[in-house]
């Protein structure tokens, strides 16, 4: 765990390298010290009695920016505003102390309630999106664990933010206003209808997908205003920034992305549900892309994808990933519903091609297609792998047949180099369901 004031004597050192203290006159002669060596002095006393709570706070800074160098900046985001508080916000104090140890990780973290903490490239991309300014009034619409509030609490004036999950909204102002995030406040309610008490917003950012914008959003967004929110079905949508003009949305599509369902109003009014019993992957060949990306809708926070048209098996493109840089990210994922205890097996098939592929920095960054099932909670209850390959060979099929835990109710498809270099390409990505007594 964090030691939060001594993190704090950290910081206050960095901050105040050339201030000095001046001692009182003595006949004792006592030279002038900085304030910064003091404080070092200090921080030593500390360390002596309290040695491995000084180096968790080392190896936090030191983790949060080595994710925000390798995960973040490598990966696109500029504003320099969005990065210092990616470096600033310490996200291992939003995430429940089982999960602390993978805080710095870019991944998406549990934290109860059957939801989730974004990864860290989700919400700097996100905050990047918003164009936060310093006079903005920003409403959020999912709380979660209160990280995203922290993130635009710097960038902005004020930040309003609402929780439908009672427990999760209450957590989440305590946290906040215990690391003194002073500009935000945090009410539990359905985000469906906003907070048309603190309206007009100059910034509106859902963290949590409808099927379609709420109404009361777009009235409550003021003239001018943008608005970022992932839409579509539960387990193919689409990332869309919104420009209001004329009292009325502009739509960009920015990329596919995961998130947790809206819940409450927006769920109830939701036209596609999700089939469990019959599980399958969209757009599994690639064909079709969000908006004038290069993108292909459905797979999700991809690293280092790029088209293929030349030579593919199966309809017009295919998607390679390429990596020269050993535990460097390369992958894709696509969630899908699956009821382990009415679907007990899946078959998959695809064809992958290989060139020059080495494994990564440690036995588990290989080039390969896994499958992680979760259950109702959205733990992890098993995991099977496609592969791994490796070397260099031309388009072949795969076929695999694999069980699905009895818990599960919902599973995650992760493909790529995940860490390993060369270049990996597949296409046409099939999954089928077995039920039993099913061939």
């Amino acid at each position: 765990m964090i030691d939060a004031p001594v993190a704090c004597v950290g910081k206050f050192i960095r901050s105040l390298p050339s201030l000095q203290i001046y001692p009182r006159r003595s006949k004792m002669f006592v030279p002038r010290l900085p304030v910064w060596l003091g404080l070092v002095l200090l921080l030593a006393t500390v360390a002596a009695e309290r040695g491995p709570v000084v180096a968790q706070v080392l190896d936090a800074v030191t983790a949060r920016r080595k994710m925000v160098d390798e995960e973040i900046v490598a990966a696109g985001i500029k504003n320099p505003r969005v990065i210092q508080s990616m470096r600033d916000t310490v996200r291992h104090e939003f995430v429940p102390a089982i999960e602390r140890r993978h805080a710095y990780y870019d991944m998406a973290l549990p934290i109860g309630e059957r939801q989730t903490i974004s990864p860290p490239f989700v919400v700097a991309y996100m905050t990047e999106q918003l164009d936060p300014q310093p006079t903005d009034k920003v409403l959020e619409i999912g709380t979660g664990s209160g990280y995203q509030a922290a993130v635009l609490s710097p960038l902005v004036a004020e930040v309003y933010s609402i929780e439908i999950v009672e427990p999760l909204g209450k957590r989440a102002a305590r946290t906040l206003a215990r690391l003194g995030y002073k500009n935000v406040q945090v009410k539990v309610g359905d985000g469906y209808k906003g907070w048309p008490e603190h309206a007009p917003f100059d910034k509106i950012i859902v963290t949590c997908s409808p099927e379609n914008v709420p109404q009361a959003l777009v009235d409550q967004l003021r003239e001018g205003g943008r608005m970022i929110v992932p839409l579509g079905e539960r387990y193919q949508q689409t990332l869309y920034l919104f420009r209001k003009e004329q009292g009325k949305l502009v739509a960009e599509a920015l990329l596919p992305t995961l998130f947790v369902p809206m819940t409450g109003a927006a769920e109830e009014q939701r036209r596609v549900q999700p089939d469990p019993l019959n599980p399958q992957l969209f757009n599994g060949s690639f064909e079709e892309l969000v908006g004038q990306t290069s993108e292909p809708r459905g797979w999700h926070y991809q690293r280092q994808l790029s088209l293929v048209t030349n030579g593919v098996p199966d309809g017009k493109q295919a998607i390679s990933f390429q990596n020269a840089e050993r535990g460097r990210g390369a992958q894709a994922l696509q969630g899908f519903p699956i009821d382990g205890r009415q679907v007990p097996e899946l078959e998959v098939s695809l064809w992958v091609r290989g060139q020059n592929l080495v494994r990564g920095q440690t036995d588990e960054q290989i080039p390969v297609m896994a499958i992680t099932f979760y259950d109702e909670l959205r733990a992890t209850v098993g995991r099977v792998f496609v592969g791994p390959w490796e070397g260099t060979f031309d388009w072949r099929e795969v076929t695999a047949r694999e069980r699905v835990p009895p818990k599960t109710r919902e599973a995650i498809v992760h493909i790529g180099l995940f860490g390993a270099t060369g270049e990996l390409s597949f296409d046409n990505i099939r999954i089928r369901g077995i039920k039993p007594g099913q061939p």
